[in-house]
């Protein structure tokens, strides 16, 4: 029995850990993210919150039902004086009488209806833009997840494809320095030739350590990003190749940029409605304010407490009315509200138009990145069919002892920043088509 007990505790750790295993495209990436992303979460949640706000701003200006209820206990009721000749006494005198009940009840119910108010009305026109930022809002959201998912997933392939170039450089490396060794050794070569590789081998294994930690720390982002656990293992099915390929689309620098189609364009423009309604609930507030209001209610009174029992009397009271509410004077103060309103308005409007000329020139921009990273794939791509060329050839000469070490140690790290270049390439590829295509049809997303 004592042995089981350790081996569901082991059965468990190992489901926990299977759990936290997960398999991901860049899109299945994506779509979990969306999903998990804790910012993501939030920008919905604000969703469900404008909703609310939008209903609560709405029922103001339903029928408002209140119920109030209140007890009275005269602990020394207050003396009155009142002349004494009312009861026959003397001229001139007073008598001292007490006026009402030591316990007193009332309870009553009201029953509101707004009939006009100029703000109810701009309220409803403003929870509803509220609910429109907050959807826009959300889809800006969505927009810098997928577009941090696409880098964080991209370094993690970056950082492994580099891993791999690494290691294989090392083995080459490793090699080369033992063949040298061993023809130092039968005075063959020259010492130099053997530190000149060691001084090659040394900064590669340096590089592939810091790559080995640069992996786990990517990996970690990845999971951050997506908002899976931090310790969450993960196996990526995309290669960054294959992901340079399939982005690689010449014709989008074609497609025609839609200004209104742009979600920072859109929460620009929404800004500006925004601000007119502040601008129209500042005016709105000299208008007059009328509600309608009906109310009943029970009042009990007595010099004993016996409002639970059934020989206490009620006495119950109903009214009807209107209540008219006119503005007539605030010392200028809602006049300065409004002005101020205008003024923001007048800044809205000038923040929109600069946020039209930031989208020309950033599309600008952006087709230009996306052209040249193009452009750079291919150069970086022929470069690196060249430099390993060059090592190779200047590898064979130094082994037949036509090239010095020093050629060597050229050509290698003439190669090892070629294959850095190329594999960079690659990822900007994938970085520069998500930024141009946020810009062209974000809003769609």
């Amino acid at each position: 029995m004592k042995h089981i007990f350790p081996l569901l505790i082991l059965l468990l750790s190992a489901g926990v850990t299977a759990q936290e295993k997960r398999s991901f495209s860049l899109e299945e990436a994506i779509a979990f993210a969306l999903e998990n992303n804790r910012t993501a979460i939030n920008a919905e949640k604000d969703i469900e919150i404008a909703k609310k706000q939008k209903w609560e701003a709405t029922s103001t200006g339903l029928p408002q039902i209140s119920i109030s209820g209140e007890y009275q206990n005269n602990l020394k009721q207050q003396v009155s004086l009142i002349p004494a000749e009312i009861f026959g006494g003397e001229p001139g005198t007073f008598e001292e009488v007490i006026f009402g009940t030591k316990h007193n009840v009332n309870a009553l119910a009201t029953l509101r209806q707004k009939i006009f108010d100029g703000s109810y009305i701009v309220g409803l026109q403003s929870a509803k833009v509220f609910l429109e930022i907050s959807k826009n809002t959300k889809k800006k959201t969505d927009l810098e997840v997928k577009k941090s998912v696409i880098n964080a997933y991209g370094n993690v392939l970056l950082t492994e494809e580099n891993i791999e170039i690494l290691e294989k450089n090392k083995d080459i490396l490793e090699k080369n320095v033992f063949e040298t060794q061993k023809t130092f050794e039968n005075g063959l070569a020259e010492e130099e030739s053997v530190e000149q590789l060691q001084i090659t081998l040394a900064g590669v294994e340096s590089d592939l350590q810091n790559s080995l930690r640069l992996r786990d720390i990517a990996y970690k982002m990845l999971n951050v990003t997506i908002g899976a656990p931090i310790e969450a293992e993960l196996t990526l099915t995309d290669d960054l190749d294959d992901l340079a390929v399939k982005n690689t689309v010449p014709g989008l620098m074609e497609e025609t940029f839609d200004m209104e189609n742009n979600i920072d364009f859109k929460i620009a423009s929404i800004n500006t409605k925004s601000q007119e309604l502040l601008l129209k609930n500042e005016k709105s507030k000299g208008l007059p304010t009328l509600d309608a209001y009906i109310n009943g209610g029970y009042l009990g009174f007595g010099n004993d407490f016996n409002f639970f029992k059934r020989e206490q009397e009620w006495f119950g009271n109903s009214m009807i009315g209107l209540s008219l509410n006119v503005p007539v004077f605030s010392s200028l103060g809602r006049s300065a509200a409004t002005q101020r309103m205008k003024i923001e308005l007048e800044k809205a409007k000038n923040d929109l138009k600069e946020t039209e000329q930031q989208l020309q020139l950033e599309i600008r921009q952006a087709k230009s990145n996306y052209q040249f990273s193009l452009e750079q794939y291919q150069t970086r791509k022929r470069s690196l069919e060249l430099a390993e060329r060059i090592e190779r050839k200047n590898r064979i000469k130094f082994t037949e002892g036509m090239s010095t070490s020093f050629d060597l140690r050229q050509a290698q790290t003439q190669l090892y920043t070629a294959q850095q270049e190329y594999l960079q390439s690659m990822l900007d590829i994938i970085n520069n088509k998500t930024e141009l295509e946020m810009v062209l049809h974000n809003a769609n997303e």
